[in-house]
């Protein structure tokens, strides 16, 4: 019998909190007895801001697979447990795909959602997962695999617990709500997808994700769409500084085909993950990578030349000349997650070899003295609309 250990997990927090009083002091200075009744009546925090917890008891145990644990996550029990790779997140449910390519849908663990309650959802599209076959599930997972090359995800009859999440590699994060929201797990490499018009192009945007790529641990690529709607000519001072950096940049239309191939050798063996603004063309460049997708795809509005969400939810799909790839939902915002001001800086490739040489070891790079980075920028050795790109980051402003 595996031995139990205690865990004790913080209560989710108030989003808000109450208005204070104001005016106390000028309010009570005359009336003693008044003023002794508010300092009991005042609270500094919110209720639900106070650092709260609770008692969870779990296995203390290694995972199934024989590896260390992470942190605050409960092992799964060998014994009828196997191992998968979540496709897609709908609702509830979690589609889990086999090695063999059986497909179950899996509900999650109600002590997983107590255990990360900073975490908008618990389990995501990409992740390495140990799930539990129950009811026909258990059934199917005795017999023979008969997998499908395009399984239909909301028609799979198999059914199942998700016991554990594995350690993630390569996400790609931001912020939502004051919760961390995990896009996508376990992918190598982060197609920045940009539109040159319709929607316009956003190059503080494309800095945003490049940090955030930096901050998950994959290789970005950026990848400028609709290119036959622009003159690329304009767009070499853009495409030379990000070469500089060593990020490829890549220019397709997808209703030409142009840039296509070069893509298509980009994806080639390895797990990526697209993401930009609605209306970009992600889902249209996949189709044109390869074209039996048939992913849904939309227009942009007329009325503000915003896209309007198509894809709904991130999911992962097999590439039939070797690789996955990860259709995401449009973003209008990205905000760095669980990022302090002062690590921004080490998310910037061009900011690196500069930093050391400020003359303050805890310069922000914004209004000090003898700051190497500033002076970099004056000298045209760091771009200056990356620095101001740099400013809005370090000030939590959000792109929209």
């Amino acid at each position: 019998m595996a031995k139990k250990k205690k865990v004790r997990v913080e209560f989710r927090r108030n989003r808000t909190k109450p208005p204070r009083e104001n005016d106390i002091t000028r309010d009570f200075r005359e009336d003693a007895e008044q003023a002794e009744d508010a300092q009991s009546g005042e609270r500094v925090r919110a209720k639900g801001d106070v650092s709260r917890h609770r008692t969870i008891i779990q296995d203390d145990s290694t995972s199934a697979a024989g590896g260390e644990m992470a942190a605050g996550m409960p092992a799964a029990s060998g014994d009828g447990c196997l191992p998968g790779r979540v496709l897609k997140v709908h609702g509830l449910y979690s589609y889990v795909e086999m090695e063999d390519g059986r497909i179950f849908r899996c509900a999650v663990r109600r002590l997983l959602k107590s255990l990360l309650t900073d975490e908008r959802s618990i389990v995501t599209t990409g992740d390495r997962v140990w799930f539990r076959p129950s009811g026909t599930g258990a059934a199917a997972a005795e017999g023979e695999a008969t997998p499908s090359p395009t399984p239909a995800l909301t028609t799979v009859p198999n059914e199942g617990m998700i016991e554990r999440v594995e350690p993630r590699h390569g996400v790609l994060t931001r912020a939502s709500r004051r919760r961390e929201h995990v896009l996508v797990a376990n992918v190598d490499q982060l197609v920045i997808v940009m539109s040159l018009v319709q929607p316009d192009l956003k190059p503080h945007l494309i800095d945003r994700y490049t940090a955030s790529a930096e901050k998950g641990g994959l290789a970005p690529i950026i990848c400028l769409n609709k290119a036959d709607l622009a003159d690329a000519t304009e767009l070499q001072p853009l495409i030379g500084a990000y070469s500089q950096l060593g990020i490829p940049t890549v220019l397709t239309s997808a209703r030409t085909g142009f840039g296509v191939p070069r893509l298509r050798e980009l994806l080639r063996g390895r797990a990526t993950v697209f993401s930009g603004q609605s209306g970009v063309g992600k889902s249209s460049l996949l189709n044109a990578v390869q074209p039996d997708l048939a992913l849904r795809v939309k227009t942009v509005s007329d009325s503000n030349q915003k896209g309007r969400h198509t894809t709904t939810t991130a999911e992962l799909i097999r590439l039939e000349f070797g690789g996955w790839v990860v259709d995401t939902p449009g973003v209008r915002q990205l905000q760095l997650w669980d990022t302090r001001p002062e690590e921004v800086e080490g998310y910037l490739r061009d900011f690196r070899p500069f930093v050391p040489l400020c003359a303050f070891p805890d310069c922000t790079h914004t209004h000090e003295a003898r700051c190497a980075v500033k002076a970099a920028v004056a000298r045209h050795l760091i771009n200056d609309r990356r620095y101001h790109s740099y400013l809005g980051m370090f000030h939590g402003v959000a792109e929209d």
